[in-house]
């Protein structure tokens, strides 16, 4: 990595403290001792191992904010940001972890009740359950409104009939929070929508296909399945009804960690060929003297510089807990769009090498193409952040 480059990026992240920075460095090391050697087989294998979990949650990785009295270790939203970054750095394929910890938990932590805390927290940070969260729909992605997955009170149960798409941890996954909607004729729409908690193994509950994707190969994502799944009325998490709030609530924290995946993969993309143009010879020099190069290069440089300064003015606020939802919706549109064009660029500057497998460059090309899709697509994020300038 370019030395100045490097210094100039750590002196401008104020907010990581002693403790952000040891926590960062212990992780550094497990990552480089239990996944850096195995990555490359859990994308052919098409799955993340589920002993990864387990060690990750032993070494106490896992939910770092999750309060003590439930296992975890109680730390601020910016141990989260570290674990993000880091798992971004190796590759999309262990976004799922991400999301297990940063994503689905939050939902517990935030509305779940003492008795849902206390059995589902400790088995998420311990990694011996692992977690899902299920909005998509074959027929309703980001129009949430028009999910069909319905959750109707039949005595002290809930019968869950619908089907869920393009689920994350859909495969490994133990307990999935499912947005359904448990009042099918409320007008407007959203106000029928709830969460309910189901489990692995409850009846009429099964996975479709472990769907073969462009990218994130490791990243086990599924079709799931409910036929009159029977769930206790005690598996409904927060109130009745209160489903789409709490998912608008919680899409923020989840796109913002979107962009900061998105701006941790574009650096990790300039850094590669940085590396690459300096070693990398054609008509007599190395390809980073020519000027195409360097303007090239310098331009994504800015481009990311740029990102990281807007993310981490994010990452302070959402800590205080202020409503940022027009700037992280700006924030994860603009990141993931230069992410994916970045690596298109940088792709071009490994030449015929950036189309070989060996390259890391090209499992960045793959893996970035889907970060403007999910978390909300960038056009909903551009009509979000329209409707918020009164248009």
């Amino acid at each position: 990595m370019n030395k100045t480059l490097a210094k100039t990026r750590k002196e401008s992240r104020t907010f990581f403290n002693n403790d952000h920075i040891m926590f960062r460095e212990s992780l550094k090391k497990f990552v480089e001792k239990e996944i850096d050697p195995y990555f490359t087989q859990w994308e052919h294998d098409r799955i993340v191992p589920r002993e990864l979990w387990t060690k990750l949650g032993s070494q106490g990785f896992l939910c770092p904010s999750v309060e003590e009295k439930y296992g975890g270790m109680g730390l601020d939203f910016i141990f989260d940001i570290v674990l993000s970054e880091e798992l971004s750095k190796v590759g999309g394929g262990l976004s799922g972890i991400g999301l297990h910890s940063n994503v689905v938990t939050p939902y517990i932590t935030s509305f779940g009740t003492e008795e849902q805390k206390m059995k589902y927290l400790p088995k998420f940070v311990s990694g011996e359950w692992i977690s899902a969260i299920a909005m998509t729909e074959p027929g309703a992605g980001s129009d949430l409104q028009k999910m069909t997955t319905t959750a109707i009170k039949d005595g002290s149960d809930y019968i869950v009939n619908g089907q869920k798409t393009f689920i994350t941890n859909g495969i490994l996954s133990d307990v999935i929070i499912i947005a359904c909607k448990t009042d099918p004729k409320a007008v407007p729409a959203h106000n029928g929508v709830s969460l309910l908690i189901v489990e692995r193994g409850m009846e009429g509950f099964s996975r479709g296909r472990k769907l073969d994707k462009v990218g994130m190969h490791s990243q086990d994502t599924a079709e799931l399945i409910f036929e009159n799944v029977r769930v206790p009325a005690e598996n409904l998490l927060g109130e009745e009804g209160k489903g789409f709030l709490y998912l608008m609530q919680k899409l923020q924290q989840e796109r913002l960690l979107t962009a900061v995946g998105a701006i941790t993969a574009a650096k990790d993309m300039l850094d590669l060929t940085l590396q690459y143009v300096k070693e990398r010879e054609a008509f007599g020099k190395p390809i980073g003297k020519f000027q195409n190069t360097q303007f090239t290069l310098a331009e994504i440089a800015t481009q990311v510089k740029i990102g990281q300064t807007f993310v981490d003015d994010l990452i302070i606020r959402h800590l205080e807990g202020q409503d940022i939802v027009t700037e992280v919706s700006m924030a994860k549109w603009w990141t993931t769009d230069m992410a994916r064009k970045i690596s298109v660029e940088c792709m071009q500057l490994h030449g015929g090498y950036g189309y070989m497998e060996e390259y890391k460059i090209a499992r960045r090309f793959r893996d970035i193409a889907v970060t403007p899709i999910f978390a909300g697509s960038n056009e909903i994020m551009k009509v979000i952040i329209a409707k918020n300038l009164g248009l």
